[in-house]
């Protein structure tokens, strides 16, 4: 059975891969003279032919025998070659045709016949009886690693394979002999990398080195060489770059570098620097006062165009470039005044002209004409009216003692004055409190934007004294105008309300200019209340003269029965005016001390009333109950009049009334 097995079988050369450890092989230790196996299978299978011989493979033949070296290796078999009957072409030819060997080649074909001795050798099964052998799956193994001979077609299949693995593997080689060569460049290019990177560092080094020692040198001479040194883009924006802000900035540098070379000259010897840097800052000086000049010069010509407004230009080109006058004040003081000097006549120029345009323009506004005939105690009720000219041209009644609306303007919230056009084409009467306003509130206005501009401008070069100065002496033709127009509304009117009006007007100018921080316009006030305190103390004289005059007129004797019975107990029409008036005057004095001059005037006119209408009350004669009731009613109607005001003084007044009322209280 194991011999059966063997049959068919074409090599069976142990393989070098094969472990050593093989117990079950039952190859014995020596070889037989032919090198093939120890048995020859004489009997046949059915069905197949014996072979007539079998091959030997000789171990000096080179080619047979490394082929079948090779296929004993690839079989990986320690098993002999056996023969079997075969009936296909010769081996040994097909080997020659594919090893390319010729035709009269001679080949040995070796025959082994069993012997005797073949027969005596003992072969060792590791203790398996043949059929615990044959069942074992080790000889199934070798059975399995035996393989037939190939035929043409699969030797031209795998010599194919073989071919193309064969291109495969010179493919990967030339692909591994190209990396190699990259990774021999590249190594090649690391290293010059590295040899770099180490120059760099040293370079580095050296560098920051020299950059400490520049830093360290620098620290120490850098103030030193500022000081000493203007940069070209400074020159260059002081001599030919447009005055803006940028100008202003260089400007700055320039006195910043002339500021600290004058210190340093003065404090230590002049080295060759300083000594360079001398006449070049003198020139840079020179050029920029010049064009300071220049520039200063042609905006005050601007204030001098018609139809300019001086205020824009005060934000927009001076105020905006103040520090040139700070520069040019430092450096030329002599010309600094006399540009000074040329801006204070151009806007006393200025104000005054436009100001005595804005007066003609008031002069137009058609007045109510209070004159002496409109005093408490004349009994003529004719009204006249009038403009602020001499010619005087009849207008509509007035009433020279009724407040009325007259106060809304103390209480109005409209600060904006009158403008020349609308004055112009205003065809309303008016009391003089409206000209007066307008033009003291324009004045204000204006006042306080050029006090403002000069501080702001010509400080701190120049003192707020000399400022204060250089404001009056401005506005001086134009508060002169000023006084002028109030003389010629107050001067010869009888209006007491309108003068307490215009009081009051000012004083509230007064606290503007005080709140604004203007105390250069306080002389202009203080001249403004000389003209109208005065002025109304002769018109509330006027009125106590005129009832003085009532009272004298009055007979001292009782008056006839006929007379008596065109008596009235009604109140008097002085009366009615005196109450209308005080109410008047109390309204306008909700705030006024006991030292005011109104104060005393009206209480002086109150006796004069409260004589009159005792010395009226003695025409009942020996009537008492009539006169009497007469004082009754009219303390009671100026008690009524005067019951609404408010203030410290209308209450004493109201308190008084309301005690001469009480007096007579019982006869009404």
């Amino acid at each position: 059975m194991w011999l059966d097995r063997l049959a068919g079988q074409q090599s069976a050369s142990p393989s070098s891969s094969q472990p050593g450890s093989r117990a079950y092989s039952p190859a014995p230790g020596r070889r037989t003279p032919s090198g093939l196996g120890p048995y020859l299978t004489s009997s046949q299978r059915p069905g197949l032919t014996p072979r007539s011989s079998s091959l030997s493979l000789i171990s000096n033949d080179s080619s047979t025998s490394s082929l079948l070296a090779a296929s004993r290796r690839a079989n990986g078999s320690a098993l002999k070659q056996s023969t079997t009957a075969y009936a296909g072409p010769d081996p040994t030819e097909v080997l020659d045709k594919i090893l390319g060997q010729g035709q009269d080649e001679a080949h040995e074909q070796p025959t082994s016949t069993i012997t005797q001795h073949d027969l005596e050798l003992q072969f060792e099964f590791g203790g398996l009886s043949l059929t615990s052998l044959a069942l074992s799956e080790e000889p199934a193994k070798e059975s399995s690693s035996v393989h037939r001979p190939q035929t043409v077609e699969e030797y031209e299949r795998d010599k194919t394979r073989f071919e193309d693995l064969h291109r495969s593997i010179q493919a990967c080689d030339e692909v591994l002999s190209s990396v190699e060569t990259n990774l021999t460049s590249f190594r090649d290019d690391l290293a010059a990398v590295s040899a770099d990177i180490e120059t760099l560092q040293a370079r580095s080094t050296a560098l920051n080195v020299r950059l400490d020692n520049r830093k360290a040198v620098e620290k120490g001479l850098g103030p030193i060489v500022e000081e000493m040194s203007v940069s070209p883009v400074v020159i260059s924006k002081i001599v030919d770059g447009h005055i803006d802000e940028a100008w202003v900035k260089a400007l700055a540098e320039v006195d910043k570098r002339a500021t600290a070379h004058e210190k340093t000259a003065a404090a230590s010897a002049s080295g060759k620097g300083l000594q360079d840097l001398g006449p070049l800052l003198e020139k840079l000086v020179q050029k920029a006062t010049e064009r300071i000049r220049d520039f200063l010069v042609g905006q005050i010509k601007a204030l001098r165009s018609p139809q300019i407004n001086a205020q824009i230009i005060q934000q927009q080109n001076f105020l905006r470039f103040k520090d040139l006058y700070s520069f040019l004040h430092k450096h030329h003081a002599a010309l600094a005044e006399e540009i000074c000097q040329a801006y204070q006549n151009t806007m006393r120029w200025y104000y005054h002209n436009q100001f005595s345009r804005y007066e003609i323009a008031l002069r137009k506004i058609k007045l109510h004409s209070l004159d002496k005939l409109d005093v408490l105690g004349n009994e003529d009720t004719s009204r006249k009216t009038g403009v602020l000219s001499s010619s005087k041209l009849p207008g509509p009644p007035h009433d020279a003692f009724n407040i009325g609306r007259r106060i809304d303007l103390l209480k109005t919230r409209d600060q904006t004055a009158l403008s020349s056009y609308l004055a112009e084409e205003d065809n309303g009467y008016h009391y003089l409190e409206v000209p007066f306003r307008n033009f003291n509130l324009a004045l204000v206005d204006n006042a306080t934007a050029e006090y403002t501009f000069l501080a702001s401008f010509f400080s701190p070069a120049l003192s707020y004294s000399t400022i204060s100065r250089h404001f009056t002496y401005i506005f001086e033709p134009t508060f002169a105008q000023g006084h002028s127009l109030t003389k010629s509304l107050v001067s010869e009117s009888y209006d007491a309300l309108g003068l307490l009006l215009s009081i009051r007007l000012n004083q509230h100018f007064q606290f503007t200019l005080q709140r604004r921080k203007v105390p250069a316009a306080d002389g202009y006030i203080n001249g403004t209340s000389m003209l109208l305190w005065p002025r109304l103390q002769s018109v509330m004289n006027a009125h106590c003269e005129s009832v003085r005059a009532l009272t004298t007129a009055l007979p001292t004797r009782p008056a006839s029965k006929s007379e008596l019975l065109k008596l009235s107990a009604a109140p008097h029409v002085a009366t009615q005016r005196f109450g209308q008036l005080m109410h008047g005057i109390l309204s306008l004095s909700t705030e006024a001390g006991d030292d005011e001059p109104v104060v005393a005037s009206l209480r002086r006119l109150r006796s004069e009333v409260e004589a009159f209408l005792t010395k009226y009350s003695g025409q009942w004669g020996s009537d008492k109950r009539k006169r009497e009731r007469f004082l009754y009613n009219n303390y009671s109607l100026v008690l009524t009049i005067i019951s609404d005001t408010t203030g410290k003084f209308a209450v004493e007044e109201q308190e008084h009334f309301e005690g001469l009322k009480t007096a007579f209280q019982d006869a009404a």
